[in-house]
């Protein structure tokens, strides 16, 4: 079907929230822990919308009192349960607005909280709940209930497990497990009896107590559970710059796990610090469509996210007619001269702003509204590396991306890019929470209160990531210039050295790859080779697309990527990328990955990144059959 400009806009189900051009951004909420900021939340706030999540198609608004509601009977509960002040609870679950008030609630009982990766096997949720010894789990349906049930009997700690939807379990009769209603009501009937304990589970923690476990993704070896205090969250959003600013008349769309530092600090804690409305997704599956319908005006997402948009549109506009293909390439000429000076920090001149506001009135608005970004104020990409050339092309759409750097360990915290202080293919300045230096064998290191307390039982590993200054040891290779921008080069142990002695970063020429609508990811192969090679894991909707629209036979995901056609389009885009490149930097031989993946295979993360190391050993036949000729 031919893809209209006019065809894409949509309604939005969502009550108008405003423009977001001004910010209703209150003083410093008070409070000297999370649990307290979030109370004291509840109790300034009253009838404002905190959350909404889609009900049956609809979008249903959740007041901060209605928030205040749940979390207030969950922490009840959990003390009800035994939850001790610094004892931990474990969340399993997809984003969803009862993720938070079991986050919230912990908390509010003053405990620690665990979030497990909703796509972990039943050996990482035992890993996770065992090593931080939970005695409570909430689990999000009858499909995580199963993973901790093949586990239980190895989880001594464990005493209650809380299920959020209990479709398909009426029949259950397990006097471990209750539905998230029936464990609320508890929790109300508890707090009737003891009307004192909340006030006490909020009193019974410090700023400088752990509020967060936040468990590595394990790429190198089992996952670290980083302990993260209270004092680390409030820091980093109580200094967020101001210059990117949040405020109660903003829409924020939750749909990274909330167990991952970006959606958990900058999501849910930001906007409690900020009053911004928080709207969950139905689930992984209709991000593309709920983001029409929610129309952010401040948007979070990780690189990958902002490939996918991009992808959708240039996939659209090659079946869009000869007219909508000149419109669109003319808009967007002028979109880009306008990043010119936007991206240099430089003021755009007034003929030009004009041009630029005709040509979104007539073309890139629509664009926009296909991708649900026309209220967009900003966006922030992070938590992986991403190409500029694709950051330059939503700043010629007109919406202002700030790239940004952190880790778990720093609590998210690190550098970024802010309006008038940005460096295309820099991850900004440090930070207002943070200081940043790099060392003389050129690793980027990290000092501040926002740094992390250590790994939960895992002194020796806590101690090889602090040198003896006490400055944060990231991993990252790097470098900062003369103005104070830092760039990132590339993971330490991620440097590739040729045969030849040519040290090369593959995650330029990674991201350079990914900024193409067929592949996904890649893994860019050549340490003491000859020469560089790649694996491929190409995008299956868009390259299943190019094949049909072209008649290419194929029955299965292998058999499409054995054809010559595919073959053929993914040495296209590696010579476009080659081009960029330096010819000793330029891949020779590629594969591609022949198997679907999904966060559930344990070659790629929850964030959906391939894991390098993980990658090299399992397909290590596929890697030598590409230098066998050489060898």
């Amino acid at each position: 079907m031919a893809f209209s400009l006019k065809s894409v806009l949509r309604s939005t189900s969502l009550a108008p929230a405003g423009s977001g051009g001004q910010i209703l951004r209150e003083t410093k909420l008070p409070g000297e822990t999370i649990a307290q900021k979030f109370w004291n939340a509840v109790r300034m706030r009253g009838s404002a919308v905190a959350l909404r999540q889609k009900e049956l198609g609809i979008w249903r608004e959740v007041s901060w009192t209605e928030f205040g509601q749940h979390v207030r009977a969950i922490a009840m509960a959990l003390v009800g349960e035994g939850l001790n002040p610094g004892d931990r609870a474990a969340i399993l679950s997809s984003t969803r607005r009862e993720w938070s008030y079991s986050d919230y609630g912990i908390l509010c009982a003053g405990g620690v909280s665990a979030g497990i990766y909703p796509t972990d096997a039943p050996a990482q949720v035992e890993y996770v709940t065992f090593d931080s010894s939970s005695k409570v789990i909430f689990v999000e349906d009858e499909e995580q209930l199963d993973k901790v049930l093949q586990v239980r009997e190895r989880l001594p700690e464990l005493r209650r497990i809380v299920v959020y939807k209990m479709e398909g379990l009426a029949n259950l009769d397990d006097p471990m497990v209750v539905g998230l209603d029936e464990f609320e009501r508890r929790g109300a009937a508890y707090d009737q009896a003891h009307p004192q304990e909340f006030d006490r589970g909020l009193a019974s923690r410090t700023v400088d107590d752990v509020a967060i476990l936040v468990y590595t993704s394990g790429t190198t070896g089992r996952p670290k559970g980083a302990m993260i205090s209270h004092g680390n969250l409030r820091w980093v959003i109580e200094h967020f710059p101001e210059e990117l600013d949040q405020g109660a008349n903003d829409d924020k769309m939750a749909f990274l796990p909330l167990c991952h530092i970006a959606e958990r600090n900058f999501g849910q804690f930001l906007s409690l610090e900020t009053g911004a409305r928080v709207n969950y997704v139905e689930n992984p599956d209709t991000i593309a469509e709920n983001v029409r319908e929610i129309a952010p005006t401040v948007m979070l997402a990780v690189p990958r996210i902002w490939e996918k948009f991009y992808s959708g549109i240039s996939i659209r506009m090659k079946e869009a007619t000869r007219f909508e293909q000149w419109a669109y390439k003319a808009a967007l000429a002028i979109g880009y001269q306008r990043a010119e000076y936007k991206l240099s920090n430089r003021p755009v001149p007034a003929g030009l702003a004009l041009k630029f506001r005709i040509a979104d009135a007539l073309v890139l608005d629509n664009v926009k509204r296909s991708l649900g970004l026309h209220r967009a104020r900003f966006s922030v990409t992070g938590a992986a590396p991403i190409s500029p050339d694709l950051i330059k092309w939503y700043y010629a759409l007109g919406v202002d991306m700030y790239e940004v750097w952190g880790m778990t360990e720093t609590t998210g915290g690190g550098a970024i890019n802010l309006p008038g202080a940005l460096r295309l293919g820099s991850i900004g300045r440090v930070a207002p929470f943070n200081e940043m230096k790099i060392s003389p064998d050129g690793e980027i290191l990290v000092r501040g209160r926002n740094v992390f307390m250590g790994y939960l039982n895992m002194p020796d590993k806590t101690q090889e990531t602090f040198d003896a200054e006490g400055w944060l040891r990231t991993g990252d290779v790097g470098m900062v210039d003369e103005d104070g921008f830092f760039r990132i080069t590339d993971r330490m142990k991620d440097i590739i050295i040729t045969a030849g002695g040519k040290n090369i970063t593959p995650s330029e020429l990674e991201n350079e790859l990914k900024f193409s609508p067929y592949i996904t990811d890649a893994v860019v192969i050549g340490d003491k080779r000859p020469y560089l090679s790649c694996l491929i894991m190409i995008d299956h909707e868009n390259v299943e697309n190019y094949a049909q629209e072209r008649s290419v036979p194929f029955s299965d995901f292998a058999s499409l990527c054995r054809t010559p056609e595919v073959q053929q389009l993914i040495n296209a885009e590696i010579e476009r990328v080659n081009a960029k490149f330096a010819r000793v930097e330029q891949i020779k031989k590629f594969r591609l990955l022949e198997v679907k993946l999904s966060p559930e295979d344990e070659e790629l993360t929850p964030t959906m990144k391939l894991k390098r190391k993980l990658v090299n050993e399992k397909y290590k036949s596929l890697i030598e059959d590409m230098y066998g000729a050489s060898n």
